[in-house]
């Protein structure tokens, strides 16, 4: 399959290279429709004893289903207008997880799209849709570019 890393910033919790408490993570694309990422949380990251947090793995799925409108744009931010997340399973610590976006749907400053968190024997343990719209002109506007740091490693 063919893989296009995506860019990180400096401190976004979840791709942030910077941030002292963030989950580190990268993400690639298929130029099409997917995002993917892998990764193992730290027994740090749990809530219940041995599980993951429920919002880390949210947070997860919020960043991996709203990039997927930079496949082929990695400048097109958008952002979460509604995310629905069904946890299907408990999400052990240490273990190597795949996450997964997928575009539904791309129409103007909109769009819909889904993600899923697979524990390694390919289980669904979560699932998420996710309704996004472009991040406000004026926003983007307002950003400061050099404490984004917006690339590819």
């Amino acid at each position: 399959m063919l893989q296009h890393k995506q860019p990180n910033s400096e401190m976004c919790f979840v791709c942030g290279r910077s941030n002292p408490v963030g989950l580190y993570m990268q993400f690639y694309d298929d130029g099409e429709l997917e995002v993917h990422s892998e990764f193992t949380a730290p027994a740090h990251y749990q809530g219940y004893p041995g599980v993951v947090h429920g919002g880390v793995l949210a947070a997860m799925l919020d960043e991996v289903v709203a990039r997927v409108a930079m496949i082929g744009d990695p400048h097109h931010f958008m952002m979460s207008v509604k995310l629905q997340v069904l946890y299907r399973h408990p999400v052990p610590v240490e273990t190597p997880l795949r996450v997964v976006g997928r575009i539904l749907r791309l129409r103007g400053r909109l769009g819909k799209a889904e993600g899923r968190i697979l524990l390694p024997d390919g289980t669904v343990a979560c699932e998420s849709q996710m309704t996004l719209a472009d991040v406000p002109d004026e926003l983007l506007a307002s950003t400061n570019p050099a404490l984004l740091n917006w690339k590819v490693d």
